[in-house]
């Protein structure tokens, strides 16, 4: 499992975005590293993303602790490239991680890595996909698209700073003993949302916004939903 690529993105000016200013980071490019990952402090009070020189311009919906960074798969960009007829160079999602050996849809929430010498990371939760995502992307109906194949790469938490660079290695040091993937998470907030109170295993992993919103799809329909 390796960290193949650390992508950082600068804001830019573009007509696809809801952003304040009508800018996006979206756009990021492989760096050499290495590049210092911190905790960034809660959504829309510090600099958004947790890699130093990133830039997340809709702090309002995005960035923060719970999501310092974004990891995806290049076996999942491989799969869009065959699916699309395009290539998709590393950076391409908008991920900040580009790794490679290890299935991000079947990480659980409160899996920790170990990447590098010194940084830990938490999965914490899906990349749920926005109107600037399918712009940057330039492919129609690409939200619909996206979310059908509910591949939708991992977020994640710092729990001990450090820093990195391409070709560091990925180990899991610890696994939660629930099953909320990445993936289970993700259609139970998007398409399934009978799921949702299946992802209270997760318990302190998973943010206190989307507490909230089980708390209140429960109350409004029952714990039973989505049962085994």
């Amino acid at each position: 499992m390796q960290l193949i690529s650390v992508n950082l993105g600068r804001a830019t000016a573009v007509d696809y975005t809801d952003a304040e200013g009508g800018m996006t980071g979206h756009g990021k490019r492989p760096v050499p590293g290495p590049v210092r990952v911190f905790a960034p402090g809660p959504r829309a009070t510090g600099p958004g993303s947790g890699l130093e020189g990133d830039a997340v311009c809709d702090r309002r919906h995005h960035g923060g602790d719970h999501q310092a960074v974004y990891a995806y798969a290049r076996e999942d960009l491989d799969l869009w490239e065959r699916e699309l007829g395009r290539e998709l160079p590393a950076g391409a999602f908008g991920e900040n991680f580009t790794t490679s050996g290890i299935d991000l849809n079947t990480a659980r929430l409160g899996d920790r890595w170990r990447v590098g010498a010194d940084l830990v990371l938490e999965v914490a939760s899906a990349r749920i996909p926005c109107r600037t995502f399918q712009g940057a992307l330039g492919e129609s109906a690409w939200v619909k698209r996206f979310t059908r194949e509910a591949r939708p790469g991992a977020y994640l938490r710092v729990i001990e700073e450090g820093s990195v660079r391409p070709g560091d290695t990925i180990e899991i040091t610890h696994r939660p003993d629930h099953d909320v993937t990445v993936e289970l998470w993700f259609r139970a907030f998007t398409t399934e949302r009978t799921l949702l109170p299946r992802t209270r295993a997760a318990g302190a992993a998973m943010e206190p916004e989307a507490h909230e919103r089980v708390r209140q799809y429960v109350e409004k329909y029952g714990a039973g939903a989505g049962a085994r």
